[in-house]
């Protein structure tokens, strides 16, 4: 595991009690590894949470297509019309207190809302853009773009909100607790999470 990870847990609750943080959340740009890292701490227990569950509903109830840029528009709608931290707060009612990974948090709003939980915990999965695409082309899920050179322009333009209630994966990234490096092997990711799960308090 890359040195700065093991500090940033280190760094924000000293010395690891060998404990377990109950509600973990993940961020981090598109194929970088989100989703794997979701399997395996539901592997070890955890419950499957997403903010864009609450989208989901939100475009079923209005009759719109489940696509990737409905879903970001849905998200951004939503978060416009009952404030940046929404997705967040409807999830916190879901859980209702229990264990879980949240994947994909996408706005500074979103963390703001999730730390009301004291045992919450914000990674950012990174990985580089050549792996990254190289990912997206080989899971082919439906809505992933075809294209190189659009995949990384509409990136862009997640990274950096145009408004409180845009996407903004750049600043949400600045708020992590720790940053997980998945540039190599799934057998690798799978041997830092498991050093992981072992530093993380409770």
């Amino acid at each position: 595991m890359p040195e700065h990870a093991v500090i940033g847990v280190r760094n924000r609750y000293g010395t690891p009690t060998y404990r377990r943080v109950v509600l973990i959340g993940l961020t981090g740009r598109y194929a970088s590894g989100k989703s794997t890292v979701v399997a395996w701490l539901v592997s070890k227990g955890l419950g499957s949470e997403s903010c864009s569950d609450s989208i989901r509903a939100h475009l079923k109830e209005k009759g719109i297509e489940e696509s990737r840029e409905n879903l970001i528009e849905g998200g951004n709608e939503l978060r416009r019309i009952c404030g940046t931290g929404i997705l967040a707060e409807m999830l916190l009612e879901r859980i209702d207190g229990g264990n879980a990974v949240i994947d994909s948090i996408r706005t500074p709003g979103e963390v703001r809302a999730l730390r009301q939980r004291e045992d919450f915990i914000l990674i950012e999965v990174r990985a580089g853009m050549e792996a990254r695409w190289q990912r997206a082309q080989s899971r082919a899920r439906t809505g992933d773009i075809s294209d190189k050179e659009t995949f990384f322009a509409n990136e862009e333009v997640e990274a950096v909100a145009k408004d409180e209630s845009g996407q903004d994966l750049n600043a949400t990234a600045t708020l992590a607790d720790l940053i997980l490096v998945n540039d190599g092997s799934l057998e690798q990711l799978h041997a830092d999470l498991e050093e992981l799960w072992v530093l993380l308090p409770e």
